[in-house]
């Protein structure tokens, strides 16, 4: 069980706040759960739960894929999906006061907002699980997992892979958590494709290689395609920005790019919403992996909730 993702505020509830809490035994408990999940094991195993399902942002694939897993699990399902119409959004709720509200009505709490550190706040003060659904630009923890459920799903493992990410990797949560994650294996190669203003952040950077993992920042997204794995685009997190910020970014993925570069086994993920990053060409091909992988979202999930309250 996830004995490592412990809440500050007591030494009993276990959350999923950052990536960075989980060891290696963590993940691969998670894989392990989420094959189980798969295979139907998991169903209407937390039927006598509630979860509540509170979005203060935006989100389509998360909060759906999160309340499909729940009514899967067999629990009971409540909350939001716009806080505008919620005493937070209308009446000036704090956060805080929000959390413990949803203590005294459910058994988890799902959450997506809109600031970083969000998540981190909430489980200190929360005595029922918090997953952290997506703090602005921090984190997104689950997202990472169920990537790694679906390379290890192509591939039988993540030891060894070699990896590209492209696009806003400044601003993009997905892949700041998945850089996180891969610091758990081994012999991981990251090319981190993006112009130099949306580059991964420095901080990342310094703790792959203090742990000897091979990364090399480029620009050119062409130079990638015949040498990785898995081509992990992203998009412009233009809702990150501030108004005097102009950032561009042009990387469009053809299909015609595939076949001319990539080995057979490639295979093409994206968090999803996708805007132009992947031609729409590259759906028909067999290198696009993106809604499998956002299916993998459900089993995932259901791992994460079963792990974190099967206790």
């Amino acid at each position: 069980m996830l004995e490592t993702i412990l809440s500050t505020a007591n030494n009993t509830t276990k959350h999923l706040v950052s990536i960075k809490d989980l060891k290696r035994d963590d993940f691969d408990q998670l894989m392990k759960l989420a094959h189980d999940a798969e295979h139907g094991k998991l169903i209407n195993t937390l039927s006598d739960k509630v979860i509540a399902s509170c979005f203060f942002e935006a989100s389509t694939r998360t909060r759906l894929s999160f309340e499909a897993a729940i009514h899967r699990l067999g629990a009971k399902v409540i909350g939001f999906a716009d806080a505008h119409n919620t005493s937070f959004g209308k009446k000036g709720e704090s956060l805080s006061d929000t959390i413990q509200m949803l203590n005294g009505y459910a058994d988890a709490i799902v959450m997506r907002h809109f600031e970083a550190g969000s998540a981190q706040i909430a489980a200190n003060i929360s005595h029922i699980p918090v997953v952290n659904a997506g703090d602005g630009a921090n984190e997104h923890p689950s997202q990472t997992l169920l990537d790694l459920f679906t390379i290890e799903q192509k591939f039988g493992q993540i030891d060894g892979i070699k990896i590209a990410m492209i696009g806003d990797l400044r601003y993009g949560r997905t892949v700041h958590s998945l850089s996180y994650a891969l610091l758990n294996y081994h012999d991981i190669t990251i090319y981190y494709v993006a112009p130099k203003a949306l580059q991964i952040p420095e901080e990342i950077l310094a703790q792959l290689k203090n742990k000897n993992i091979a990364v090399h920042c480029v620009e050119n997204l062409v130079d990638v395609i015949s040498v990785v794995d898995v081509l992990y685009m992203t998009r412009l997190q233009k809702e990150r920005f501030s108004e005097e910020d102009g950032h561009t970014m042009d990387y469009v993925l053809t299909a015609d790019m595939l076949v001319n570069s990539a080995h057979d086994d490639l295979i093409v993920m994206h968090p999803l919403p996708r805007v132009q990053e992947i031609c729409n060409s590259v759906d028909a091909t067999q290198y696009a992996w993106y809604f499998q992988q956002a299916k993998n979202g459900v089993f995932m999930r259901q791992a994460i909730l079963y792990n974190l309250l099967n206790v």
